[in-house]
């Protein structure tokens, strides 16, 4: 699929202060699932299931502002830069936009309520599933809608990094088709300690940091202008690559349209 990236004319959000003053959409926590394609090929099925019942349930809670799912490919797969041997049996990402840390008792909260109503009987497995905490956000001027609002700008796919240790990516915006990026860290002494917490993690091994780019580019473009640069990045050993990976995002009807 070739590029095509519309460009707008007019003054992009983030250099208009007036426009930054009415409101960042209060997002201050990003909740990533992470998931390996369904045993018995039903991964269609499942996307159809997610999208069309559990993820729509989700935004009946008052501190959830957006939803977000991508899905990996063959071609996604050929394409990573990293991936750790925990990481590597992930095919399908989920993303919630949380206000603060108090709205995941009731996220999990409902999970129970809709599995005692039979309404959760099918899951992929698990590959990890953690809570991070927003530290920044940058857009392209060329992406002309600012930071703040790139969740919920459609975007082609994703360029996900899962990371040990903490490194701003915000020179990655520079890539031809990354529209922008938004980057979390998980940090035990500000995350509490709640049941929901480490459930699924994958163990204390310092700050890691999660980085999303919305991709304008089809991401499969994107992974190959990346890779050179990311390089550069793991080469002092400041970050350690878990997982650096493409993902389309899932076509809502076109279940069987990317699938691992």
């Amino acid at each position: 699929m070739p590029d095509q990236v519309l460009g707008f004319s007019g003054t992009p959000s983030d250099e208009l202060p007036g426009v930054l003053a009415l409101g960042d959409g209060d997002v201050t926590a990003v909740f990533v699932s992470l998931s390996a394609r369904d045993p018995d090929g039903r991964d269609a099925e499942y996307l159809e299931w997610h999208t069309l019942d559990h993820r729509a349930e989700q935004h009946r809670l008052g501190g959830l502002r957006g939803s977000l799912r991508f899905v990996s490919t063959p071609e996604c797969r050929s394409a990573r830069a990293a991936s750790d041997s925990r990481y590597g049996a992930t095919d399908h990402v989920m993303v919630y936009l949380f206000v603060g840390q108090s709205p995941m008792d009731a996220f999990y909260g409902l999970g129970e309520e809709l599995f005692k109503a039979g309404r959760m009987q099918h899951r992929l497995p698990a590959v990890e599933g953690d809570l991070y905490l927003v530290r920044g956000k940058t857009a392209t001027p060329s992406a002309v809608a600012g930071a703040d609002v790139l969740p919920w700008r459609p975007a082609r796919g994703l360029y996900l990094l899962v990371e040990l240790g903490a490194a701003a990516p915000d020179h990655l915006v520079d890539i031809d088709g990354v529209a922008g990026v938004w980057w979390a860290t998980t940090d035990a002494e500000e995350i509490k300690a709640r049941p929901w917490f480490g459930s699924l993690t994958s163990g204390d091994e310092g700050v890691k940091q999660v980085s999303l780019h919305f991709t304008d580019g089809d991401p499969i473009n994107v992974a190959q202008r990346i890779q050179l640069v990311l390089e550069k990045r793991w080469a002092d050993g400041s970050v350690k690559p878990l997982l650096a990976a493409p993902f389309y995002a899932v076509v809502p009807y076109e279940w069987e349209r990317h699938l691992p």
